[in-house]
């Protein structure tokens, strides 16, 4: 008989129809049956000897709450037997509805992983207790995990145990995962945990990779990549880092219509075993990344979310430097400037902050012109030693794309038919903090605004809290205008100021959008499993 081995996770939800992602024990067909009637099945389909499945589910009424059953070969498996959470449900919306996101990034496996918790609550698992609590009350429509959704570097002690019992941690790459198996460890652990999963399972989700999900600094630079690659376990480790995101996390991001378009989907669920085939895809993403597009589209009646890769899709060469291939770059500024009027708010996920503290945006660039070879070999080497051990890879060490990001962002923001506000959400620094650019020629027709809430569930060290507190402060302005001089950096196209923040702990932020206007909610999860509420402000609209 065929049991649950992971799942469900409820991906996309929209008025009529919805998909829903598990993993199975052995090969069977899943189905998710709605109290209402509503409901779907798939085969599953396998990959190094895990067992898959994506329902779409259709009949769906807009605008109702339908709770679900997941069957296995006509067994059911979901709810599980004396579940203590209400039933997972699938809410559907209609045109013109308020749209909530919750959103966040960074989240370390929580207990019972390591059997106690070093980095403090999870904030999720506080979202989940609260949900449960009130099954009726508000809730997310879609929650955004903003990158480093598992940590392939970071294992825990758990996981160090099962990796210690495969292999000898004496051998790179020691106690990090090496390979696909491996990787699906990282997913047991933290969506298995109670809270989380039935979390999952009732509230919709959208994702996108950061550099733990395979390494840290992943594609920091050309020099990284090129000494990467001279290691005999790099190629193993990033070839089941993709082809682990793919099954666990990107298919979920695709609407049924994009799924039934999708080649790779097809061949995948053709084959018997399609390990081969997804590896194959996967060494294609490597050689050529931008043959591959993990960035996507979702809209929400008015509002359109953006999610964007600011990872595979770099351009690493220091000449040609930037944070989007020209093929991302241009689908981004498609997507953002698609019929004007269409939306209300304009949203783009990125999992790295556009505007940083000035100090360390200002690190960034220097940085950048140093590695370039604006002041010569030697300082070319510092750059890239500096460049590495500090992480000084976000959108200001690729000065380039930063302005044009600018560049569009004031584009989409004005004229007839602008949306009432852009916003960039953003996680990865350990800290949450609201910023608010200028641009020289004036302010565009939208309110723009870079949104940062990090970490879910991670530790803060001290250093980064004194670290970014300084780096908004007028003497880190001046220290950052040093670095700039002796980079021989232009000026940015834009300059900004925080607005809120920083604010420190595991936290998430809440976007509440409804037509013109837009709510902000940034909450802390604390000791007894409860959020509250730290900021809440309106930023647009009556």
């Amino acid at each position: 008989m065929a049991e649950l081995r992971l799942g469900p996770l409820l991906r996309y939800a929209d008025g009529a129809s919805a998909t829903v992602w598990v993993e199975a024990s052995r090969p069977c067909a899943a189905e998710v049956r709605c109290a209402d009637g509503a409901g779907g099945t798939a085969p599953t389909f396998q990959v190094a000897g895990h067992h898959y499945a994506l329902v779409t589910v259709t009949g769906l009424t807009p605008g109702t709450s339908a709770a679900y059953e997941v069957f296995l070969d006509g067994t059911r498996v979901w709810p599980l037997p004396d579940s203590p959470f209400p039933p997972s449900e699938i809410r559907t919306r209609t045109a013109g509805d308020t749209v909530r996101m919750a959103f966040g990034s960074c989240r370390w496996a929580a207990p019972p992983a390591d059997g106690h918790d070093r980095v403090g609550p999870d904030a999720l698992n506080a979202l989940a207790a609260r949900l449960a609590a009130d099954p009726a009350g508000e809730r997310p429509d879609v929650l955004l995990l903003l990158g480093d959704q598992v940590y392939a570097d970071e294992t825990s002690a758990a996981i160090r145990r099962r990796l210690a019992a495969r292999r000898d941690l004496s051998d790179p790459p020691g106690s990090e995962v090496a390979d696909y198996e491996e990787y699906t460890w990282l997913y047991y652990e933290s969506w298995l945990d109670p809270e989380v999963r039935w979390l999952l399972s009732t509230v919709p989700s959208c994702m996108i990779f950061d550099d733990h999900d395979v390494i840290d600094d992943w594609n920091t630079s050309a020099a990284w990549l090129a000494d990467m690659r001279t290691t005999d376990w790099w190629q193993e480790r990033l070839l089941s880092g993709l082809m682990s995101y793919w099954v666990h996390q990107h298919l979920g991001n695709l609407s049924p219509a994009e799924l039934a378009a999708d080649p790779l989907y097809a061949a995948v669920r053709e084959t018997p075993d399609a390990t081969d085939v997804l590896r194959a895809f996967a060494a294609t993403a490597d050689t050529d990344p931008a043959s591959v597009r993990w960035s996507y589209r979702r809209d929400f009646g008015r509002v359109r979310l953006l999610m964007v890769d600011t990872r595979a899709a770099r351009v690493l060469d220091e000449d040609g430097r930037a944070m989007l291939d020209p093929g991302e770059a241009a689908w981004l500024r498609e997507q953002a400037l698609a019929d004007p009027g269409s939306c209300d708010h304009l949203l783009i996920g990125s999992s790295l902050p556009w505007l940083l503290p000035h100090l360390v945006h200002d690190a960034e660039t220097w940085d950048a012109a140093l590695c370039r070879g604006e002041r010569g070999a030697r300082w070319a080497r510092f750059g890239e030693d500096l460049r590495r051990r500090a992480d000084l890879e976000h959108w200001a060490a690729f000065p380039e794309s930063f302005a044009a990001l600018a560049a569009l962002l004031a584009e989409a923001g004005s004229g007839p038919g602008a949306p009432a506000t852009v916003f960039i959400l953003s996680g990865d620094v350990h800290h949450a903090y609201v910023a608010e650019p200028s641009w020289p020629a004036g302010p565009p027709d939208a309110r723009v605004l870079q949104l940062t809430c990090s970490p879910v569930h991670n530790s803060i060290p001290l250093s980064i809290r004194l670290g970014f507190r300084f780096g908004w402060s007028a003497a880190a302005r001046v220290l950052g205008r040093r670095f700039i001089r002796h980079g021989r950096c232009p000026k940015p196209p834009v300059d900004w100021r925080r607005t809120g923040g920083p604010w420190f702990g595991n936290q998430l932020m809440t976007l509440t959008l409804g037509g013109r206007s837009a709510r902000l909610r940034l909450e802390r999860a604390r000791r007894d499993g409860s959020l509250t509420t730290v900021k809440e402000s309106l930023l647009t609209g009556p």
